[in-house]
């Protein structure tokens, strides 16, 4: 059967689920912070609703006292934001076969787990438009009614920030057990702990996310043979089995 536009966004949606599930809490503990420094629900909303970042988020609802650090505010989301221009970057070798009047959206509706879904995803072939709307897309509405779901009800389901950390923490470990491939997995993986780690602790500010980013490319780059972008054709073409 040929794939359609709607096959392919259930085949997106159908593997962006489990996160999901896991943004939830995660969008509920950032509204529960945002009221505890005096946000209001729709206030909380219209902040997921246009930044939909959530790092980004999560730091500025810290630092949010008075009086209010703007420029601080700023330069900490831009560097922690600078990792989406490796994602960005990363996805556009996918996308090619998509018109490119649709690009900007689709960027803007990219996150962490949505480029991670749709890494694994490429790995098997190029991205359709449709699949990686059914990964993204669901991803930003979930975002900001949770969020302000959590800044309505505050504290009242007790310590929202426990299943908070918890599923972030299971959301990523997933998602990384799905780029598995044995040793040079663990490579990369080590590469950008250990240097996300050591920046973290003699660097101040948050450029260890920039940092464990870069060496990860690093690592994977030294380690990347030509078999590995090898298509079908190319394999067929030279008989390698």
């Amino acid at each position: 059967m040929i794939p359609t536009f709607k096959s392919d966004f259930r085949a997106g949606l159908k593997d962006i689920s489990p996160t999901l599930l896991a943004y939830m809490p995660i969008a509920m503990l950032w509204g529960t912070m945002a009221a505890s420094k005096g946000l209001s629900p729709l206030e909380a909303l219209l902040m997921s609703f246009f930044v939909y970042a959530g790092a980004s988020q999560f730091i500025a609802v810290d630092m949010w006292n008075e009086p209010l650090p703007i420029v601080v505010m700023i330069a900490t989301a831009f560097i922690v934001n600078l990792r989406h221009v490796l994602m960005a970057a990363s996805i556009s070798r996918h996308i090619q076969n998509i018109r490119r009047v649709f690009h900007p959206m689709m960027m803007h509706i990219l996150t962490d787990e949505a480029w991670a879904i749709a890494e694994r995803k490429a790995l098997s072939g190029p991205l359709s438009l449709g699949y990686y709307l059914g990964v993204a897309a669901p991803l930003w509405p979930t975002w900001f009614i949770f969020s302000a779901i959590g800044a309505v009800i505050g504290n009242a389901l007790g310590d929202v920030a426990a299943v908070g950390d918890f599923g972030l923490a299971a959301m990523f470990i997933s998602i990384i057990a799905g780029f598995w491939k044995g040793p040079r997995t663990a490579a990369v993986i080590g590469a950008s702990a250990l240097v996300a780690v050591l920046t973290k602790s003699y660097i101040p500010g948050r450029w260890y996310i920039l940092m464990g980013g870069l060496a990860g490319v690093l690592v994977a780059a030294l380690l990347h043979t030509e078999e590995e972008v090898r298509t079908p054709e190319d394999t067929m073409e030279k008989g390698v089995p």
